[in-house]
């Protein structure tokens, strides 16, 4: 699966296909924003670890540009052994992206742990550097208010994978993060 990975990474670089990884703590919503970003059917389940193998689709941008974004297995503290094997194919992903999408579940209480969770092995892995977006998934799970006042504390997105509606500052901010920013005579 490794090979089958890395020949499909080389087409799109070839291609000039940006990418995009989702990383996170284990059970943020990755496969269901990448599910609801891209109109997909990745297995989804509320369960740590339902996705061991990334992911990848083509999101569509509204400038008619393409990008593939790719959902990674969820970090956790002190992986366990038997799964650092697919925590491998994760890292091929991140270490390949253009952007990485930091996704956050803000209804659950212990977030600020989980983001630095996260951060930490980012930076163990020397990924800390690459160019990422805080994004605070499960905003519909919280009141309004606390969520645009965490999400503005933190310089990120708040948003709710299941809600496609809440996705376009997302998209804007992702498309804006991998082709530059919009040229408002080619808009108007």
């Amino acid at each position: 699966m490794s090979k089958q990975r890395h020949l499909r990474r080389r087409r799109r670089e070839r291609k000039h296909m940006p990418t995009i990884a989702v990383v996170g703590y284990a059970n943020a919503g990755k496969s269901t924003l990448l599910n609801s970003l891209t109109h997909s059917s990745v297995g989804t389940e509320n369960k740590p670890f339902a996705t061991l193998n990334p992911a990848s689709r083509r999101l569509r941008f509204p400038r008619e540009r393409e990008a593939i974004i790719t959902d990674t297995v969820g970090f956790i503290r002190d992986l366990p052994p038997d799964l650092v094997a697919a925590f491998r194919a994760t890292l091929e992903e991140l270490e390949d992206a253009d952007l990485l999408v930091h996704l956050v579940d803000i209804s659950n209480k212990d977030y600020p742990d989980r983001i630095d969770a996260v951060n930490s092995i980012l930076a163990q892995l020397s990924l800390a550097d690459k160019p990422s977006v805080l994004v605070f998934n499960k905003c519909d799970l919280v009141a309004p208010e606390l969520a645009a006042t965490i999400a503005r504390s933190h310089d990120a997105l708040h948003v709710s994978a299941l809600d496609t509606a809440t996705l376009t500052p997302l998209t804007l901010k992702m498309e804006e993060m991998v082709l530059g920013p919009c040229d408002v005579e080619t808009h108007a």
